[in-house]
């Protein structure tokens, strides 16, 4: 795993995993008990008005397009402070900004003291809107698919003409940048790009726009594809991109840090592990309100794995109930096998490949000596 990277707000770690530092959990997690995640990744809709090439969201269609009602969202802020969540981040498989609950949940999740973030393309993000939420928020990660307009208009919406949503975008961007800055906000602000093979000629590119944007970070990472190749990632080419990537960390200033994702873009399609733990740390939630262990098992084929629904039933009763632990303990077990059964390098890839170490005995997870770093109940 990589070493955190230093920033003008302090150590950020973005290509490893925190669980250090929440030792009371992995704890209690080897001892066998049922302990609730550290964090949830979800979204409030599973609108999106973008058309990303390499998003993983659109191979789970068969979720319904509908947005999180206000009062079902503050509901379930409300069950996550209950049961122990320490943090919310409201990227998954929707663009959260659109929803009517964006705003009313982050501002009660951050009031319970939970650490909010949010992963968002910034079309929907303007000044009105920002103002509203950035004081509430850890972080926030803007989707920036290329360094160049015609690039960008054409990986993430229509084609190389519509540049109008580069524009609008970057303006918006810009504009959380000032404000961090004219308000000493604490919220660190990155850019990222989801790098597939063939958008190699747009990594200088992508990293000079970070440095021009002032953000805190520009970080490069791989693309996820699910187990059947649908997005025809080969991760085979990625090698040929190493010196390039080189290319663009050393273009880090004060500033701005470009940051590679090396750890997941070296470990390619296969895991390293069989068993799949994550999830116990690191749930994910859709957007309709479906509750499954990880993103990669929204689409129906993998209904077993469709634990409940937050709209239907209290999500405090979901982590609860039988059904959350045998998907849990499924996943944990000799019966599933993450190299053949489900997509690459999840969300939850870092704690995994940690949780199955320690577990194997090959390498336990202690307490860290270090001070905390940067959003340390993001895992």
């Amino acid at each position: 795993m990589s070493e955190a990277v230093q920033t003008q707000d302090g150590a950020l770690i973005l290509d490893s995993h925190k669980l250090s530092y929440h030792m009371d959990r992995v704890n209690a997690w080897a001892a066998g008990e049922r302990i609730a995640p550290v964090g949830v990744d979800m979204a409030l809709t599973r609108g999106c008005g973008a058309m990303c090439t390499f998003c993983y969201a659109m191979m789970q269609e068969s979720q319904a397009r509908s947005s999180i009602k206000v009062d079902h969202a503050l509901q379930l802020a409300d069950d996550f402070a209950e049961v122990g969540i320490r943090s919310v981040s409201l990227v998954s498989d929707g663009e959260s900004t659109l929803a009517k609950s964006y705003v009313p949940f982050i501002q009660h999740a951050s009031k319970l003291g939970i650490d909010v973030a949010n992963g968002t393309n910034a079309w929907d993000w303007g000044p009105d809107k920002v103002e509203q939420v950035l004081p509430h928020l850890t972080w926030v990660r803007f989707t920036v698919a290329a360094g160049r307009p015609e690039s960008y208009a054409a990986i993430m919406y229509k084609g190389p003409q519509h540049t109008k949503v580069f524009d609008q975008a970057m303006a918006n961007i810009r504009y959380a940048v000032d404000l961090k800055r004219r308000k000493n906000l604490p919220v660190t602000l990155g850019i990222q790009m989801v790098l597939m093979p063939e958008f190699k000629d747009e990594i200088l590119p992508f990293a000079q726009l970070g440095l021009d944007l002032g953000v805190d970070y520009a970080v490069i990472k791989h693309c996820s594809d699910d187990e059947f190749g649908t997005l025809g990632v080969n991760y085979s080419l990625y090698e040929a991109m190493y010196p390039t990537l080189v290319q663009a960390e050393a273009m880090s200033n004060e500033k701005t840090k470009i940051i590679v994702k090396w750890s997941k873009i070296k470990d390619g399609d296969k895991p390293p592990y069989q068993r799949f733990y994550g999830p116990q740390f690191l749930l994910q939630i859709s957007g309709s309100g479906l509750v499954a262990p990880s993103g990669g098992f929204f689409n129906a084929r993998y209904s077993k794995l469709h634990i409940g629904n937050f709209t239907e039933e209290r999500f405090r009763d979901i982590w609860k109930s039988d059904r959350y632990w045998r998907a849990m303990n499924y996943l944990a077990s000799p019966a599933f096998d993450a190299q053949t059964m489900m997509g690459t390098l999840p969300l939850q890839h870092y704690i995994s490949v940690a949780l199955d170490r320690h577990a194997k005995g090959i390498e336990k997870i202690q307490a860290s000596k270090s001070p905390p770093p940067l959003h340390k109940n993001f895992l």
